[in-house]
């Protein structure tokens, strides 16, 4: 059984895009490094173009795995959220109970996530920590340097993190 892939607007929108780069410009670029090696002559030993056969068999798995969560995703409207708790979709903001700092995040499905640019998935340790979770909550995050406090501070629709 496939497993649902949990996709904003935008996330399922740069698969999408994803998808018609690879078919297109891609495939030809990788077809054309093809030709270019079998006119090296024997390709038994040709190196180019073992690699442009290995970089084209990359490119179809690529194609069939982001096809698979197309075909498996379930669209989250960021923009039409509630707010009352968090949910995948919200933007977050955290302040650490002892550093006082606070940190804003998106709540994306694991497809999504990019904890660099402050996009976290459903299932990471604070991801599934603060989910259901109201406004004012506190939240205790195990981590590998101890545990870490946060106070749910703003929770708002859209999932464009700062």
């Amino acid at each position: 059984m496939d497993r649902e892939v949990i996709l904003t607007e935008e996330g399922y929108r740069k698969l999408r895009d994803e998808i018609e780069h690879l078919s297109t410009t891609k495939r030809r670029e990788v077809a054309a490094r093809i030709k270019e090696a079998r006119e090296f002559g024997d390709i038994s030993e040709n190196s180019e173009y073992d690699d442009a056969k290995n970089e084209q068999a990359q490119v179809e798995t690529r194609i069939q795995v982001l096809e698979q969560k197309l075909r498996n995703a379930r669209i989250v409207d960021t923009e039409h959220i509630a707010t009352d708790n968090v949910a995948i979709g919200a933007r977050v903001t955290l302040k650490n109970t002892k550093s006082k700092e606070t940190v804003e995040y998106a709540i994306v499905g694991s497809a999504e996530a990019d904890p660099r640019n402050r996009r976290l998935s459903n299932e990471s340790p604070v991801g599934k920590a603060i989910l259901g979770r109201k406004k004012g909550e506190k939240v205790i995050i195990p981590a590998p340097r101890g545990v870490i406090e946060y106070q749910i501070v703003k929770i708002e629709a859209g999932d464009a993190a700062a």
